[in-house]
């Protein structure tokens, strides 16, 4: 029964890079979100990006009896964070999204959407991990919940110290989630702002072919690739060619997206 209501998750350090020295930097503490500048070692590395300022996490609660709504209120706030509480699933949807590192303390049975159903409504929001709170849990509502992302799963009444540490598990999870995302518009700004020609020549050049080779499929001479591929590299910020292939992986580019 231990293993179904699983273990506290927490995750990984989260890390900074300097972008002038290369050291990874420990985020502060808990009460505040350090910002980053991430040179990412998978595609980013040259691309600074700050994704998150100094901003406090915020835990949202969803749950129908107003008693467990104000005692988890001041637990959240009496740890530095930011808490706001919703009596029922849809009241919880119409909240616009956050930009912040969050999670949601999420009961299982609620008037209307149930939590299991609230948490298929929000599965694409990996940037909100969620932490399930019951006093009627079971081992197939454990299960279905773990295998469908849950970071956790608690039974009431909670020890605060368990469920601290299982909220800290989340928001790493989540600045996590919220690093990504924003390497990734960084990624997919600097794509943008290559020429037509020169996502050609991006595509063909990742693909493995050499400069006389890209000109040959592309009709130019291959001086003008050089010139071409020199801009690619700059934009894109890519300090050497296997930077710039992982670059196009995540960009899920292929040599078939070439125009003809």
């Amino acid at each position: 029964m231990t293993t179904l209501r699983s273990r506290t998750i927490t995750g990984a350090p989260v890390l900074t890079f300097r972008h002038a020295q290369g050291r990874p930097e420990r985020s502060r503490g808990m009460r505040g979100v350090e910002g980053y500048t991430v040179s990412s070692a998978v595609g980013l590395r040259s691309v600074e990006v700050v994704t998150m300022p100094d901003l406090t996490p915020i835990i949202f609660v969803v749950d129908d009896d107003v008693s467990v709504r104000e005692s988890l209120e001041l637990l959240i706030k009496s740890a530095g964070w930011r808490a706001e509480t919703f009596a029922s699933g849809q009241d919880f949807l119409s909240r616009p999204r956050v930009g912040v590192p969050c999670c949601l303390l999420l009961d299982v049975t609620l008037p209307g959407l149930s939590g299991l159903e609230l948490q298929q409504q929000l599965a694409e929001r990996t940037d909100m991990p969620i932490i399930f709170i019951t006093g009627h849990g079971d081992i197939p509502m454990t299960v279905q919940a773990m295998k469908a992302g849950a970071v956790e799963f608690l039974t009431k009444p909670m020890k605060h110290d368990v469920l601290v540490t299982a909220i800290r598990g989340a928001l790493e999870r989540s600045r996590a989630a919220l690093r990504l995302d924003s390497e990734m518009r960084a990624l997919r700004n600097c794509y943008q702002s290559l020429t037509p020609r020169e996502r050609d020549v991006m595509a063909l050049v990742v693909s493995g072919l050499l400069n006389k080779q890209v000109g040959g499929e592309l009709g130019i001479s291959e001086i003008t690739v050089k010139v071409h591929r020199g801009n690619v590299m700059r934009k894109m910020k890519a300090d050497s060619l296997p930077h710039l292939v992982t670059m196009a992986a995540r960009l899920g580019l292929r040599p078939e997206t070439v125009d003809s």
